[in-house]
């Protein structure tokens, strides 16, 4: 198959920009964890989900700083049309299984999971999987490079 360089339509702009921020909104609520700021800390009205949340195993933090982080960088590469957001959208993808895994199998907080956790447990990787096919998508119409 030839690529070749073709200028991206509406929709691209669109679902680049909001991919951007969907993801700069992960930057955001990772920030406010691994900080452990007053917002993060008012989220959780129940001191044990707290206590559970602030000791999280370091690697868990760790793959969710990958997951948003190769996110918003993805993002950016993508807006910027380079074929790295491919690579990004992957890593990010791979470190959203990991957490969703690890959020659905092993944490001890799901005890306090409701509605809002689990529609995020499903949106989270629904959102990073259509970020993996929309710049692979985008590559073979020629739009990154």
């Amino acid at each position: 198959m030839t690529k070749s360089t073709n200028k991206p339509n509406a929709i691209f702009w669109v679902v680049g920009i909001i991919a951007l921020i969907w993801n700069a909104m992960g930057v955001d609520a990772y920030i406010q964890q691994a900080y452990n700021t007053d917002r993060h800390q008012a989220m959780y009205p129940d001191p044990a989900q707290l206590e559970i949340v602030n000791n999280l195993p370091s690697w868990l933090t760790a793959v969710f700083a990958i997951a948003v982080f190769s996110g918003v960088l993805g993002c950016l590469f993508l807006l910027l049309r380079k074929n790295i957001a491919n690579m990004l959208f992957k890593l990010s993808l791979f470190a959203v299984i990991i957490q969703t895994i690890y959020n659905l199998f092993i944490n001890e907080g799901k005890e306090f999971y409701g509605g809002f956790e689990y529609s995020m447990l499903i949106m989270i990787p629904v959102f990073a999987l259509f970020l993996v096919w929309y710049a692979k998508k985008s590559t073979a119409k020629g739009w990154i490079s």
